[in-house]
């Protein structure tokens, strides 16, 4: 059946019949509950060594610091800035519209009464330096493993061949999370069925509408993300969106269909590069934003966390909400950019909180029409990153013999 029927196609399948049987046999699909846990299990199984090798390698394929300092000073500036706001709507959008209204999840486990009371904000800062990284790793916090991360992969910058081997075996690691990646997605329908059983058994429809209202305030997230690039085309550019869109519509349509910003990466720097971005600001920006600069995504997981947070009835108070932004800005930093990438992240970020992460296995059984939507908007971001670090740098629309010699390159 996988040769005939795509796996979103699976997904679907797999809520429709967990949905009957939740309807129709409660009793039997409330106990159909462990096939969830085992997909959200799988999940997490992969999250650091993914997240930690695609951060490392992120940063440490900067190249040189000490001679591309200053763009990848402004790349990140721009990516944080962006994913930032990206995370602010999503958050805003839940505060306004409310789709968790009417939808209480059950919590297998208990849940910090209070999120924000539950934070001390000094500890909070202190505690993304690591004592000892492989404590923090067994204790399951990301956000130091994360830091320790972006440290390494500066360094590792910084020392140049020497940092091959090291380099060689983090790509290693990471192909092959990619790759436990799509067999633990593999299982989604059976999991997704077995959790849309228990939570119709236990819920109602009312779950339903919940989720049909959070893809709507999604897409409406991704058009004000879109008035944004609109914002930094005009007046950081000096182009046009329509013609930004016209001349990245292959790369976005391929993006929009399988849901994999990944895969667009060859044929994206290859328009980018004959539309005036020179090689080396390509090289530099695509990549790496690949990694940090996923604002379809981000704007995905601010909502997506706010919207399971209140299912679980937290009370999402300004401090709760900081929480959420920071611990976000933070960890999706590491998302992956593969179908169903930010389930990882949101799992993540679920558990770093506290919280239990089997709600993600819900939002699973709509994922595939949120993600067509925020993966090709993951693309135009770049894109327009692309556009505004090359412009920043003077160099927009220059031949690469043409560019600013750089003094210190032939040290």
């Amino acid at each position: 059946m996988s040769k005939k029927i795509p796996l979103w196609g699976q997904i679907l399948i797999g809520t429709a019949i967990g949905l009957i049987i939740g309807l129709v046999l409660p009793a039997f699909g409330a106990s159909l509950k462990p096939l969830g846990d085992a997909f959200i299990r799988g999940i997490r199984m992969i999250v650091f060594p993914l997240i930690f090798a695609a951060i490392v390698l992120a940063v440490a394929r900067v190249g040189d610091i000490r001679k591309v300092g200053v763009m990848a000073t402004r790349s990140l500036l721009l990516f944080f800035v962006v994913t930032g706001f990206a995370i602010f709507v999503g958050i805003s959008l839940n505060s306004i519209f409310h789709p968790a209204a009417g939808v209480s999840l059950k919590a297998t486990g208990s849940i910090p009464p209070n999120l924000a009371t539950s934070i001390n904000w000094v500890n909070f800062f202190l505690e993304l330096i690591p004592i000892n990284i492989v404590t923090s790793a067994a204790e399951g916090k990301l956000l130091p493993v994360i830091f320790f991360g972006l440290c390494l992969g500066m360094s590792l910058s910084l020392i140049g061949e020497k940092a091959k081997p090291l380099v060689d075996l983090l790509d290693s690691l990471l192909e092959a999370m990619f790759k436990l990646t799509s067999g633990v997605v593999a299982f989604a329908p059976i999991g997704v069925a077995g959790i849309m059983a228990w939570v119709m058994a236990n819920q109602g429809t009312s779950v339903l509408i919940g989720l049909a209202k959070l893809v709507m305030t999604m897409y409406l997230g991704l058009l004000i993300l879109l008035v944004l690039f609109w914002v930094f085309l005009k007046f950081f550019v000096g182009i046009g969106f329509m013609q930004t869109f016209k001349k990245v519509l292959e790369p976005l349509i391929l993006a929009f269909t399988t849901c994999s910003s990944e895969i667009t990466l060859p044929l994206h720097m290859k328009i980018l590069r004959a539309s005036g971005v020179p090689n080396r600001i390509v090289s530099f920006v695509l990549p790496l934003g690949y990694s940090f600069n996923l604002d379809g995504a981000s704007l995905y997981q601010g909502l997506v966390v706010s919207f399971l947070l209140e299912a679980y009835g937290m009370d999402m108070t300004f401090g709760a909400k900081a929480v959420v932004f920071m611990t976000l800005l933070i960890a999706s930093k590491g998302s992956a950019a593969i179908p169903s990438g930010s389930l990882v992240v949101i799992a993540t970020v679920l558990t770093a909180m506290g919280m239990p992460a089997e709600g993600i296995a819900i939002v699973a059984g709509v994922d595939r029409f949120m993600d067509m939507g925020r993966t090709a908007v993951n693309v135009l971001g770049n894109t327009v990153a692309a556009l505004v670090v090359a412009k920043w740098e003077g160099v927009l629309g220059k031949p690469d013999e043409e560019q600013p010699v750089d003094p210190d390159a032939s040290a």
